[in-house]
């Protein structure tokens, strides 16, 4: 892995911003500032996805059931302008969430999974810096200084939780993983990677001067957990550069260790 963090440290000489990154390759790993605590943007929906299937399977929540859609918010999704007449399943509003990054389906679920139940299971999984204290889009509680938060090893370890370990069942985690290989975002870490040759699920996040990433990337039975975070960017297109350059050395190095 000696040659893939060169690669990398390379990629992160002379950002003007703030760089948190964690890496886990089978027993290998490659950190930096993988504790730092950054706004989480939308990377905050990934645990929410996770709480989202944990309840499914102990009764609090049927995926099933069909919901009308509520309290349309702006930004990035597409609910923001269904009817209210609309219906669809809790699992569809897991799905948007997700693959369009929608907030309104993303606020819908908080109400639903509850902040408070949302941030217990944040501890429960292990999360040391992810908290969430707003919902998506409102302006209010950012001005009153409530905002989401969480690190680049928290987020590691979300994507560990959908791919292995005991967290949730094994119907849960091949559902939320295929809800991530559906990303309509991906020009960011996968944006230079045939995606014909390697599986790919990830989640961005983006704020003002915030760009975000987090993939499982696999190749021949070979999995990357990957999380990048950057902040305070002076420019947030470098800043995108940046990560799929960081996407296209992972995927270089899977296929020529394989």
């Amino acid at each position: 892995m000696d040659k893939l963090k060169v690669k990398i440290e390379e990629e992160l000489r002379g950002i003007h911003g703030r760089i948190g990154l964690a890496i886990e390759i089978g027993p290998e790993s490659f950190y930096v500032n993988s504790e730092g605590v950054f706004q989480s943007a939308s990377l905050i929906k990934v645990p929410i996805l996770i709480e989202g299937f944990r309840q499914s399977e102990i009764g609090e929540l049927s995926v099933d059931q069909l919901v009308s859609i509520a309290n349309h918010v702006g930004g990035s999704g597409v609910l923001q302008v269904f009817s209210s007449e609309a219906q669809l399943t809790w699992k569809d509003l897991l799905t948007l969430m997700i693959t369009v990054s929608d907030n309104t389906a993303t606020n819908m679920l908080i109400d639903r999974l509850g902040m408070e139940a949302i941030n217990s299971s944040f501890g429960k999984m292990g999360l040391q810096h992810t908290s969430l204290n707003r919902k998506m889009m409102d302006f209010e509680a950012i001005k009153q200084g409530l905002d989401n938060f969480t690190s680049p090893l928290d987020i590691l370890t979300c994507l560990k939780v959908i791919q292995e370990g005991p967290y949730l069942s094994e119907e849960s985690q091949a559902a939320a993983l295929k809800i991530m290989s559906y990303q309509q975002f991906q020009d960011r870490l996968p944006g230079m990677m045939d995606l014909g040759k390697v599986f790919v699920a990830n989640k961005t996040g983006s704020l003002l001067h915030v760009e975000h990433d987090c993939a499982v990337i696999t190749y021949k039975g070979k999995t990357a957990y990957t999380a990048v975070l950057m902040d305070r960017l002076d420019d947030v297109y470098t800043g995108k550069q940046k990560i799929n350059r960081i996407g296209k050395h992972i995927y270089d190095y899977l296929l020529e260790e394989s």
